[in-house]
């Protein structure tokens, strides 16, 4: 066959068998390619400190920030619920919270005995174990901005 190059045009192909080529590839690259690699393939230390630092502290801000907020909403709400059974508006059974309490500790007492994790829990936690792992210096950055964004 001729192209209009004037050279001939080569027709062989390569076939690729996609189940295969996807088996043993994680998740983010069948989303985000093969450049998709840890942090520490692609980028110098410096970059990486500034990624993880930039993040954390970002992040811990805006922790902060929700935190406080949190705590003033919950901190309002016991103070008010203070003031209505102070006032008489609210009447509190402790007898029925006595009970309350003894059924829930004896539930926890229950459920801790097991102690074992799901098998997809696990898993999770490992893949996080494994990231960390080959991210040292990324995780180490955001660690130190999380905690100044939570200073500042």
């Amino acid at each position: 066959m001729a192209v209009p190059g004037g050279g001939a045009k080569d027709d062989s192909f390569n076939v690729l068998d996609l189940a295969e080529y996807t088996k043993n590839r994680p998740w983010w690259r069948k989303i985000f390619g093969p450049s998709s690699g840890s942090s520490a393939e692609k980028y110098n230390v410096a970059t990486q400190l500034v990624i993880g630092g930039v993040t954390g502290w970002c992040t811990g801000f805006v922790f902060q920030k929700v935190g406080k907020l949190a705590a003033t909403a919950v901190g309002g709400g016991f103070f008010l619920l203070q003031i209505a059974n102070h006032t008489g508006y609210i009447k509190v059974d402790w007898n029925l919270v006595q009970r309350d309490m003894n059924k829930a500790k004896e539930q926890l007492k229950f459920h801790s005995s097991g102690n074992r994790m799901p098998p997809e829990v696990k898993s999770r936690v490992d893949e996080v174990i494994i990231f960390l792992k080959k991210n040292v210096i990324l995780t180490g950055g955001f660690a130190g901005g999380f905690l100044i964004g939570m200073a500042s």
